[in-house]
């Protein structure tokens, strides 16, 4: 595949309407750049329209879309390994399809990176225009990325990074996918730049609660034994809660304080150390959980379909841990 010098991967979920209009926005700010370019749409299992809008706007502009079908709904960093794996650009753009980015501020990506010796750099909001309920676990998720990777950017979808570190995260090929996290672990030339941020468009959000809640449970479990270090502290800590409560109990029963002898004391102890042991038993099935899944080769995303021109492929195949193919695809 021949090399252009910058790549725009989007995810695409359920985005059908704004799609048209994020695509001539893209082309205008891309073309004035007077850079060789290209735009990978995946379509994260979208059960709107996106897919046969993506298929007009390929055959529209085949010159520079390539549109990626998944067949199923994968989560938003599945479908950007997916989308990192077509990419041929000397430098790759990550955004949100719902133009709460906006393509007019990716020059200033593109010259924060190129003017200085970072790998990677992310747009930080000048002012975040995602509801309350958004807000509040995104800063948790960020909250807890500066305290696993010691970092002091801001981490956001909108994102440029180097060729020379894409290709240090493409052979990770395991289901539960953190982006920042694999970035982070392989690069510490990060920096970030402000940028303007759009109301959504059209519709809401894909990432809900859950979603974000999920991605804060792959962060820790994926990047960090802070969790089993967290349980580690809890028994220690119950054990002199144990400690201090004996020796309570002990002078309230010398006192005459206690009526029914060793009722209190048996259902604090079951309270605590059961919730304690219920709690560590919950973190560390995580683990053996998403351990059980990556052995069984749950894949990291299923190809549908690929159309880029003479990259054009169709089959149904899962990601096998070769970068840079999807396996089981065949030629169309």
């Amino acid at each position: 595949m021949d090399a252009v010098e910058i790549s725009v991967v989007i995810p695409v979920y359920h985005s059908a309407a704004m799609l048209p209009a994020l695509h001539a926005r893209l082309v205008k700010v891309l073309a004035a750049l007077a850079r060789s370019f290209e735009i990978v749409l995946v379509d994260d299992g979208s059960l709107d329209d996106s897919w046969r809008v993506l298929g007009q706007l390929q055959r529209q502009d085949p010159q520079h879309v390539v549109a990626i079908q998944l067949m199923r709904n994968f989560g938003q960093h599945n479908a950007l390994m997916c989308g990192f794996r077509q990419a041929r650009g000397r430098y790759i753009v990550t955004m949100d399809d719902d133009l709460q980015h906006p393509p007019e501020e990716l020059p200033k990506l593109l010259e924060a990176i190129e003017t200085s010796d970072l790998d990677l750099v992310y747009g930080a909001y000048d002012r975040k225009q995602h509801a309350t309920a958004r807000n509040i676990p995104s800063r948790i998720v960020n909250w807890f990325y500066r305290r696993v990777f010691q970092s002091s950017v801001s981490v956001t979808a909108f994102r440029i990074l180097r060729r020379e570190l894409l290709e240090t995260i493409l052979p990770y090929s395991l289901n539960f996918t953190f982006i920042d996290g694999l970035l982070a672990w392989n690069t510490r030339r990060a920096g970030e730049v402000v940028v303007a941020h759009h109301p959504r468009a059209q519709g809401r959000s894909g990432y809900r609660l859950g979603k974000l809640l999920t991605l804060a449970l792959n962060l820790f479990t994926n990047f960090s034994l802070v969790p089993l270090q967290f349980v580690s502290f809890c028994g220690v800590g119950a054990a002199i809660g144990g400690m201090v409560l004996g020796c309570y109990f002990l002078c309230q029963y010398l006192l005459g304080g206690i009526t029914v002898p060793g009722y209190a004391s048996t259902i604090v102890s079951i309270l605590v150390l059961g919730g304690l042991q219920l709690l560590g038993l919950g973190i560390m099935g995580e683990y053996v959980g998403r351990l059980h899944l990556n052995v069984n080769r749950k894949p990291q995303y299923s190809v549908r379909q690929v159309l880029a021109g003479e990259r054009t492929r169709e089959g149904s195949g899962d990601y096998d841990g070769n970068p840079g193919r999807t396996a089981g695809t065949r030629a169309a």
